[in-house]
């Protein structure tokens, strides 16, 4: 029955390559996000009567705000003292290095900013007007935002687990996910250039006794290469590997001081297949991704409820309670992400969802005063357009 209880998760995180540049999961899932947005965000405005030309400029603000806000979040939340010390290293976003809650708060000063500024990006010319827009104040435009913020965030977490990042913890049950991808990484690099490929997957039986969680891996040896030196990278390097590699150890172990394999050469290529045993974690990032879709349909399901009647805030105190809650619940099964985390009673990441948390029991709270039920400034403006 183990064999039906965990997968082992090494998927490449590159689609494809044209020379240097690559297509990645990650690139595609963040960009479809952003796209299909857009496209609700149009139907919103269109059945509300709201000009919509006015999404492509909030596409715009959003996007330069989740990525600005997420990347600062990251630096000044988890690594200050390392990204401050090197600047420079702060525009490399490409080396990894977002945080959530950082790209929440890139979001709420970027729609003050749509809200109160038209901004006019010609051929050549850049302008700025301090001009609030009509019928649109900045709960109202909170409230429809969140709805696919939550569906972006959801794609992303899907992007993380296409990288195998953000991992889970161990579930220290038959359950959950082997990430090999790191660690196929790690012998690809002890095997000093003799190795061409090193893929992990599901092993239906192994001769390891107390073996829980049996993952074979099967390594290809560059051509040339002839078994009795494939032994001894298999008995040197990769023991090496397993007993002083900490990310290694993280994904997969031995079960005593020896590696069990098997070998064999055809047509002068050289194959081993080892046996290891995989370290299944929880799948925090499809743990976030599924929350995040079905509070992008809740959402939804309420805004086309009532549409235009839907009271001030009544969607953004949902959001902010349900999405920062589960996070707060989320981060007991996922790894730190930093060092200084680890001597904490919370993480950084339940100490930064508290304050929305309570900010959106306040903002619903409100929602139903009789003040704040009946939203303001609702009036179509089919017939203007801002840029």
């Amino acid at each position: 029955m183990n064999y039906l209880n965990y997968i082992v998760w090494d998927p490449s995180p590159e689609i494809f390559s044209i020379g240097s540049w690559e297509m990645r999961w990650y690139g595609l899932l963040f960009a479809l996000g952003f796209l299909i947005s857009q496209q609700i965000m149009f139907h919103i405005y269109r059945r509300e009567g709201k000009p919509e030309r006015d999404v492509e400029s909030i596409t715009f603000f959003m996007v330069i705000a989740t990525i600005l806000g997420a990347r600062l979040g990251h630096v000044f939340f988890y690594e200050p003292e390392k990204y401050l010390a090197n600047p420079v290293s702060i525009l490399k976003i490409w080396e990894g290095g977002l945080a959530s809650h950082g790209a929440a708060i890139g979001i709420l000063i970027a729609i003050y900013l749509y809200t109160n500024y038209l901004i006019r990006i010609d051929f050549g010319t850049f302008e700025v007007k301090k001009r609030k827009r009509p019928g649109q104040n900045y709960m109202w435009v909170v409230d429809r935002l969140v709805i696919v913020v939550a569906l972006t965030g959801g794609l992303i977490r899907l992007g993380n687990f296409m990288n195998s990042e953000i991992v889970g913890i161990e579930t220290n049950s038959d359950y959950g996910v082997v990430f090999a991808r790191d660690a196929e990484d790690v012998l690809m690099r002890y095997g000093q250039n003799a190795v061409e490929t090193v893929e992990a997957s599901k092993a239906e039986s192994t001769t390891a006794e107390g073996m829980h969680h049996p993952v074979k891996i099967d390594v290809t040896f560059v051509r040339g290469i002839d078994e009795a030196t494939a032994k001894a990278v298999i008995e040197t390097n990769f023991l090496q590997a397993f007993k002083e590699n900490e990310r290694l150890k993280t994904d997969l172990s031995l079960t005593g001081d020896n590696i069990p394999y098997t070998i064999q050469q055809d047509r002068g290529i050289v194959t081993a297949q080892i046996e290891a045993e995989g370290i299944p974690r929880h799948p925090a990032q499809l743990y976030e991704s599924i929350s995040s879709f079905l509070i992008f349909a809740f959402l939804f399901f309420i805004w086309k409820k009532r549409k235009e009647h839907t009271p001030l805030g009544r969607i953004f105190g949902i959001f902010l309670i349900i999405l920062f809650g589960l996070r707060f619940v989320y981060e007991f099964f996922k790894e730190n992400q930093v060092e200084f985390e680890d001597e904490l009673v919370l993480n950084m990441g339940q100490i930064l969802s508290i304050p929305l948390v309570l900010a959106g029991i306040f903002i619903l709270a409100r929602s139903f005063s009789k003040k704040n039920n009946t939203p303001a400034e609702q009036k179509p403006v089919a017939t203007t357009s801002h840029q």
